[in-house]
């Protein structure tokens, strides 16, 4: 509705704070809506809503693997400093 109403020229003036009016939310949550619905129609330039899904899954994944690396360092240098004192 928003996104139509946007494109004609007639309607366009004042849209997004006439339709959001009318249901009742705030004119930027709706416009916000909209520029969502827009890129990830590929109407518009931006990252869509899934490719930015997979990305937080993957900035997570790293964070993981990071924490992981840094736990076998340490448990690495701690054997090997174990391995390096004389025995008794």
């Amino acid at each position: 509705m928003a996104v139509e109403a946007r494109r004609d020229p007639e309607r366009s003036k004042g849209a997004i704070r006439r339709i959001a009016e009318e249901l009742g939310v705030h004119p930027e949550a709706l416009r916000t809506w909209v520029k969502k619905a827009e890129i990830d129609a590929g109407a518009r330039p931006g990252t869509t809503s899934q490719d930015a899904e997979r990305i937080r899954q993957l900035e997570k994944e790293v964070r993981e693997l990071r924490r992981a690396n840094a736990i076998l360092r340490s448990a690495s240098a701690f054997f090997a400093a174990e391995l390096d004192r004389p025995s008794r």
